[in-house]
């Protein structure tokens, strides 16, 4: 069964039901607490209370530096929602590491951006070097992924379709929240990950909500596509692509076939004025709460709950 693993300032814990239990390691990164499974091992199966969960505050379990990739229209329903039809070309882009933050930490909404929207995602946490040309069956994936975390793969809009630019888009600092917990996985584990359910509510309102049987591109092609030209090393994370239920949908057919014969500038004008009547985009005061889960909670990777505000 998989083990849930925090990280406070003070360092690791093992998650034990509302308690947690430190984990005696020297352990720094992410990359070093997974190459020290036994001290995890250790902790889990301790007899010591533990510390309640209530009094430690988390941090992201997957730190930085770290290579984050992201993989690009990944399920069925976002398709739809995005107005794709067809075969869906597998694509994937980078994050700054530093966008990383903590699952209870504010979502920070830059000035210049109006049209802030959300995207829960699984994260693979890597746990071996993925050299490149390398091959990824299903069977392989315990000889390379550690774990699981929930991230959200916070996009400004605007930026994203007006300069056609992931990477900015999504790299402002704190726009990919990650955790609670680093859920590390034992090899039986893995047949267990098209159980997995995402959802995301704001402000108590269920947005998304689909289990990863929804995936275009499922993980160990995922990494085999990957690999032809990254490398990925422990600790690195790979975001797997979001479902359906984003505030950013694609216009009816018509209005967009309208829209293709305008001036660029015109048309994103146009967009973003009816965009602006959209009630979905995050403001301040929001609260996104995030979990992933298999129904029977042998796989639980917590609650991601965070706030937005605005830059000061």
């Amino acid at each position: 069964m998989s083990t849930n693993v925090l990280r406070t300032a003070d360092g690791w814990w093992v998650v034990r039901g509302n308690r947690a239990v430190p984990v005696e390691t020297k352990a720094d990164t992410t990359a070093e607490l997974i190459a020290d499974r036994a001290a995890v091992r250790e902790a889990a199966a301790s007899g010591e209370p533990g510390t309640p969960l209530a009094d430690l505050v988390a941090l992201s379990p997957v730190t930085t530096p770290c290579r984050v990739v992201a993989q690009m229209v990944n399920y069925r329903s976002h398709a739809r929602d995005s107005g794709f039809t067809g075969e869906i070309p597998p694509a994937f882009f980078r994050k700054a590491s530093g966008s990383v933050s903590g699952p209870g930490e504010a979502v920070v909404r830059p000035a210049h951006v109006r049209f802030l929207d959300y995207e829960i995602e699984l994260g693979l946490v890597m746990g071996a070097p993925l050299p490149v040309g390398t091959t990824v069956e299903e069977q392989d994936l315990p000889s390379y992924i550690a774990g699981l975390v929930i991230t959200n793969d916070v996009s400004a809009r605007e930026v994203q379709l007006t300069k056609t630019q992931f990477y900015e888009s999504k790299s402002y600092p704190t726009f990919t929240p990650t955790g609670p917990y680093l859920a590390l996985l034992e090899p039986e584990d893995f047949a267990r990950l098209l159980d997995l359910r995402l959802q995301l509510s704001v402000n108590g309102e269920l947005r998304q909500d689909r289990t990863l049987a929804n995936m275009i591109v499922h993980p160990a092609r995922a990494l085999t596509l990957l690999a032809r030209f990254q490398t990925l090393d422990p600790g690195d994370l790979l975001l797997t692509g979001t479902p359906g239920g984003t505030a950013l949908k694609a216009p009816p057919k018509p209005v967009e076939k309208i829209g293709a014969l305008l001036p660029p500038a015109l048309k994103w004008k146009a967009f973003f004025k009816s965009q602006a009547r959209n009630p979905h985009y995050l403001h301040a005061g929001d609260v996104i709460t995030a979990t992933i889960a298999t129904p029977d909670r042998h796989i639980d990777l917590g609650e991601q709950r965070t706030p937005v505000t605005d830059a000061e």
